[in-house]
């Protein structure tokens, strides 16, 4: 029976009667069954809001867990940095002491004596000559005696004056020949002196230089104590440096990635003709494969090498190694880095000397005079120094994907974090809209009743005021 038999059932011949019948019958039906369709419509309503706002709260509670986890991870994460940071000025201010400081005191000493001595020197060699005293009173009561007219007496006073005079000057002579003696050795002591200034400067530029690393000990001591006490302002600090550190390495990575790319290019087209290229590895060619086996070979040497060199930390067992064997280690990855950058050096030769054969091929199928280019070395040299480079350029990618790697954790479980906030707000907003849309549907409901709904509340009221009228007028016992 189709939808129109249906509604023709009442009477066929006038379809329109016949309906209305049909929306009387379903008025009356739905006024009869208001009060279930009611408790129907509110207990489905509030079965849809209390389970969105039960997975609300247990969403709320994984995404304060997970905040916290996060905390704890990026303040430890953080923490370990610092230390690290902090062993490693400790290192610094270490060699410089023992290098430069340890035989401090003694050249401090021999500075001093030297600055005394020569300060000694100098104000000995600049006092003024002291006059002979003795002979001074000599010559004074040798003057005074009186020849009477003697000549002996007058010539032996005269010989005895002239003899205090003539060892008068030769001692002054002799004072000023030691003088300038003295003065010629604080002359040649002066290049000395000069080289101790220097060498004081350089102690004192040294000690400057420990001052501001106790500087930037203390600045990374204040901020471990930060950490240690988990304050929010570390937190804050802490996860603005990790998404810093992650778009930074991202971006270094994504260039390296070029690298990797034009690394590729250089040794695809004489890989396919040793692999050969007509051989298939699934949707890849295998001379392609080849290339990048060999290009991401010399990545994980180069990441190895820095490994070993401790420059990098990814790998914590080979921080771990013994001295010895961490030493050999990095000389294998070394010598087999240089090996492949050998081989692809020799590949880049072999691909300068593809192209040549080809266009010379393109050339003489055109029918024109194969030349060969003068300065075609040049391109050789280039794609060989380029090809030997490259390697050890990309063993440099270790830096940023390990500050990456780093970084991802604390971005990811930001990222969680957000994610799980926003699921639990859309969450919470459903069930408000399950309860409203339940009020809607309830409204609806009445709406399409009201006839009935009208009828009933117009006879309730006249029932009441009947009912009033009754209580008022009823005789008292």
């Amino acid at each position: 029976m189709t939808f129109s038999e249906i509604m023709a059932i009442w009477w066929p011949a006038n379809p329109g009667v016949s309906a209305v019948i049909w929306l009387v019958i379903i008025i009356l039906t739905m006024w009869l069954a208001r009060t279930p369709a009611h408790r129907v419509i509110r207990s489905f309503s509030l079965i849809i809001r209390n389970a969105m706002r039960m997975t609300a709260h247990s969403v709320s509670a994984l995404e304060k867990h997970l905040r916290e986890r996060n905390r704890e991870v990026l303040l430890a994460t953080g923490m370990l940095d610092t230390e690290r940071y902090i062993e490693r000025e400790f290192h610094r201010v270490e060699d410089v002491v023992t290098r430069d400081l340890s035989g401090y005191p003694s050249l401090q000493r021999e500075l001093n004596d030297q600055i005394t001595r020569i300060d000694n020197d100098y104000r000995e060699a600049s006092e003024v000559p002291p006059m002979p005293q003795n002979y001074v009173d000599v010559i004074r009561s040798v003057s005074s005696i009186e020849g009477n007219g003697d000549p002996m007496v007058t010539r032996i006073l005269g010989e005895i004056q002239t003899t205090m005079k003539h060892n008068s000057e030769k001692e002054i002579t002799e004072f000023r020949r030691a003088s300038k003696e003295r003065h010629s050795l604080l002359k040649t002591m002066m290049p000395y002196w000069r080289n101790l200034n220097k060498t004081l400067q350089s102690v004192e530029k040294k000690i400057v230089g420990l001052e501001d690393r106790s500087k930037v000990i203390d600045t990374q001591i204040e901020k471990y104590e930060q950490i240690m006490a988990k304050t929010n302002l570390a937190e804050r600090v802490l996860s603005s440096s990790a998404m810093t550190q992650f778009f930074t390495s991202g971006l270094v990575l994504i260039i390296a990635l070029l690298g990797v790319y034009v690394n590729f290019q250089l040794i695809a087209l004489p890989m396919s003709e040793m692999v050969g290229g007509s051989s298939r590895l699934g949707p890849l060619r295998a001379s392609d494969v080849a290339a990048l086996v060999l290009v991401f070979f010399e990545i994980v040497l180069g990441l190895f090498l820095m490994e070993s060199l401790q420059i990098t930390k990814l790998f914590p067992i080979i921080g771990s190694l013994d001295d010895k064997l961490r030493k050999q280690m990095m000389l294998v990855a070394f010598v087999l880095l240089v090996i492949f950058a050998g081989i692809e050096s020799s590949l880049a030769y072999m691909r300068d000397l593809l192209a040549a054969d080809r266009e010379a091929l393109t050339q003489s199928l055109a029918g024109v005079i194969v030349e060969a280019p003068e300065f075609r070395w040049i391109t050789t040299v280039g794609q060989m120094t380029m090809g030997f480079i490259l390697p050890f350029a990309l063993m440099l990618i270790a830096i940023p994907l390990e500050s990456f790697v780093h970084a991802l954790r604390t971005v990811i479980g930001m990222a969680a974090e957000f994610s799980l906030k926003t699921l639990a707000f859309l969450i919470r907003q459903v069930g408000s809209l399950a309860s409203n849309i339940g009020h809607i549907i309830l409204n609806t409901y009445d709406l399409i009743i009201f006839i009935p709904l009208k009828l009933e509340d117009s006879f309730r009221g006249k029932n009441k005021t009947k009912s009033g009228h009754n209580s008022q007028h009823k005789p008292s016992v």
